[in-house]
């Protein structure tokens, strides 16, 4: 067995899902991944390098990986899967999907306007990290779907133990914590996204938010914005 090996072959999905998976790299070489032939392949070759297991690394490349467990296990792809057991129930029109072939295509997807689509790879696995649009609108529903424990309508659509274990703490890096996919904001959680994009939850107040942006480098900070502004209008 090589050095590493074992490594790797000891990381599981959860490290995945609480960015807790080490990789070769100290930058996500997003280009990389994106101009290869294969997404899934590229970010697993990815995995490894001199980090430890449960360590939090922030990675949105790593979360690819789960759109292509999701494929395999589920025999669908990500797109048909999400509209069955997501869109569909929680009446979201169905994105369509994109593709992006370069850099300049990355770029151009990041700073469209009207930007639509849900980016998916030569191998037809959609993006698990980003490059999927919503309107503010889907996006609240996904946060009062989180908010209601799962249900929608009366009709369980999302496990409520997954709730419970994916919004509490499973990560930490200093004063972040994280938990499967979200952030954990003291008493609140939070999907936060590139550009300002935001989508935060507090359970106490019964309260949804969600912010859509276009991309926006160092854009200001969403949950101060939220906490200062927008949760005094809940008391």
């Amino acid at each position: 067995m090589k050095r590493g090996e074992k490594t790797i072959q000891n990381i599981t999905i959860a490290n995945l899902l609480s960015m807790t998976a080490p990789y070769k790299y100290k930058s996500e070489p997003y280009t990389k991944v994106y101009s290869s032939d294969d997404w899934v392949k590229a970010a697993l070759d990815l995995l490894g390098g001199k980090g430890s297991i449960g360590v939090f690394n922030y990675s949105t490349v790593g979360t690819h990986i789960l759109s292509g467990v999701l494929t395999t296990a589920t025999g669908q792809s990500v797109l048909d899967f999400a509209t069955e057991n997501l869109f569909k129930p929680l009446a979201i029109k169905a994105p369509t999907n994109t593709t992006i072939q370069n850099k300049e295509d990355y770029f151009a997807f990041l700073k469209d306007k009207y930007v639509t689509g849900w980016i998916v790879d030569p191998k037809e696995v959609n993006t698990a990290g980003w490059g999927l649009t919503l309107t503010t609108r889907d996006m609240a529903k996904i946060g009062q779907l989180y908010l209601n424990g799962g249900v929608w309508n009366g009709r369980q659509i999302l496990s409520s133990q997954w709730i419970e274990d994916s919004t509490k703490v499973q990560s930490r890096s200093g004063k972040l914590t994280y938990g499967y996919l979200w952030w954990i904001l003291d008493d609140c959680y939070a999907a936060l996204g590139d550009g300002g994009n935001v989508i935060f939850i507090n359970p106490q107040k019964k309260m949804v938010i969600s912010i859509a942006s276009r991309f926006m480098p160092r854009a200001k900070d969403r949950v101060e914005l939220i906490r200062k502004h927008m949760m005094p209008l809940f008391e």
